[in-house]
């Protein structure tokens, strides 16, 4: 398709009629052969359409279908633009009315498809949805979700009234707080459900193999950092050598035997940006590249990235084994566990293999959330789907804080766009994540640009808040930002409503 549309003369009906058979016929083997290498891994017969339809529609983008699409608008027909959910009747749709329109021969022709046949991905995207989520709103399609502080914990009215406000899933990050914390947030969720008689699902969040800031040691009486100046990342706790310098030790130390000369490592979320500059016995240094004019606090908790870096770990960290063990436990409570840092298939295959031998008999296994935080998780994105979807209810989460980390931040949009593009055409629900409405739920005031993301994230099916002191007034005004949306809008489709501005 590349290369062979440029002599063809797409204007002539017949011409084009042709190019789409071969594109079908095309897709259509290719897909097949592609299901087929999935077939063994799917165990859920409510999957098998969807995976098909993934099959099918990453045979169909393996071709640069731009002039087509240039092509086919001139008469009235689908440009192919919303395929993701329904490839082969859509591309059969428009075959059939250039048969119609070229008079082809009987024999040979394709019969349009039923009306039904463009709204299968549609029910099966919402029955996965609800798999996850619950029934959907009467209100709104799309969910929202909370991430707990630890004051949930302890003040039950806080929990009650984001629920009532219109929370429909907590997410409990096992990287903060105890077990004994996330239980009593667990009792108050339910006891909120039952005084609103509302529905809230519970997520919990394993902390994954991300690479923090232990301790720092900054050399006194300095505070910031600045750009140019060094900073030692050790194994162990920052020690007096070389005081002069910031000094830094993290949760993950067997990072550094994979780190080389030039490597390029972010930390708090891209604020400080550096570059490995030399490895000794003493750890290694880093020179900072990146940081603001007035410099920049360097404090535990922290994420370090290593955007360049392939880094072998295990997806599953003893404290995520420690964690699993408090969730399955608990398996008639939690709903969903959320995945961090998963990266292939196996990562996978491993998660399901540590539930099934804890869960105790006949209890109910949770649903899995990936969060999609790495060029390689991207690249892996339909295995990923097929081996969890293919056993039991799953969604995506597009994790944008260390997904723009570790792809740049100029390739998010493009990624996060594939991202939803992938899961609608596997019928998968997508959580929109990282810093949404970020200036409202932490200082009160929203910016017009978070208002319009806020808006644009009606393209999910579930957006993602983080903790802050103004997190009950956010979820009043997401709730309305996003009713207000659907009534535009679904996924990427406009609706067609009237108009009264003008």
């Amino acid at each position: 398709m590349q290369t062979k549309n440029v002599e063809l003369d797409l204007s002539d009906p017949c011409v084009l009629l042709t190019t789409l058979q071969e594109l079908r016929q095309s897709v259509d083997q290719e897909g097949r052969e592609i299901f087929q290498r999935w077939k063994k891994q799917i165990h859920r017969q409510s999957f098998i359409k969807s995976s098909l339809n993934l099959a099918y529609y990453l045979a169909l983008r393996r071709h640069d279908l731009r002039e087509l699409q240039a092509a086919l608008m001139p008469w009235g027909l689908s440009s192919l633009g919303r395929i993701e959910a329904k490839v082969l009747p859509t591309l059969d749709a428009v075959i059939a009315t250039l048969q119609a329109v070229c008079r082809t021969e009987q024999d040979s022709i394709i019969i349009h498809p039923p009306l039904e046949a463009f709204f299968v991905g549609d029910r099966l995207l919402q029955q996965n949805t609800e798999d996850l989520f619950g029934n959907t709103l009467d209100n709104r399609r799309v969910r929202i979700m909370v991430t707990l502080p630890t004051e949930a914990a302890t003040n039950y009215e806080f929990l009650r009234d984001i629920i009532g406000q219109g929370t429909n899933c907590v997410r409990i990050n096992c990287a903060h707080d105890t077990s004994a914390e996330w239980l009593a947030m667990i009792n108050n969720v339910k006891q909120a459900e039952l005084e609103l008689g509302s529905s809230c699902k519970i997520l919990m969040d394993l902390s994954g193999p991300k690479t923090r800031i232990k301790f720092a040691l900054a050399p006194s009486p300095k505070q910031r950092i600045f750009k140019g100046e060094s900073l030692l990342l050790t194994h162990d706790l920052p020690t007096t050598i070389n005081s002069e310098s910031f000094q830094v030790s993290c949760t993950i130390p067997e990072v550094l035997k994979q780190l080389k000369i030039g490597t390029i490592v972010w930390i708090d979320d891209g604020r400080i940006g550096a570059c490995v500059e030399s490895i000794t016995s003493q750890g290694v240094w880093l020179k900072v590249t990146h940081a603001r004019l007035k410099g920049e606090k360097i404090l535990p908790e922290k994420g370090i990235n290593f955007p360049d870096t392939d880094l072998h770990l295990s997806a599953l960290t003893e404290k995520d084994q420690r964690d699993l063990d408090f969730i399955t436990t608990h398996a008639n409570q939690v709903d969903i566990i959320g995945y961090s840092y998963v990266q292939t298939a196996e990562d996978i295959r491993l998660l399901q293999q540590e539930l099934a031998t804890r869960l105790p008999k006949n209890s109910p296994t949770p649903a899995i959330v990936a969060k999609i935080e790495t060029p390689l998780a991207v690249s892996n994105l339909p295995e990923l789907i097929i081996q969890a979807a293919g056993k039991q209810p799953f969604g995506i989460m597009i994790a944008r804080g260390d997904l723009a980390i570790e792809i740049g931040y100029q390739r998010l949009a493009e990624i996060q766009e594939e991202i939803l593009w992938l899961c609608e055409a596997a019928h998968i629900p997508v959580i929109w994540a990282t810093q949404v409405l970020e200036n409202l739920v932490k200082h009160g005031i929203p910016s017009r640009a978070e208002i319009t993301d806020a808006a644009m994230s009606e393209r999910a099916e579930c957006v993602m808040l983080n903790k802050g002191a103004y997190i009950l007034e956010a979820v009043g005004i997401l709730d309305d930002v996003l009713t207000r949306m659907q009534a535009h809008q679904v996924k990427k489709t406009p609706q067609l409503r009237a108009l009264h501005s003008w």
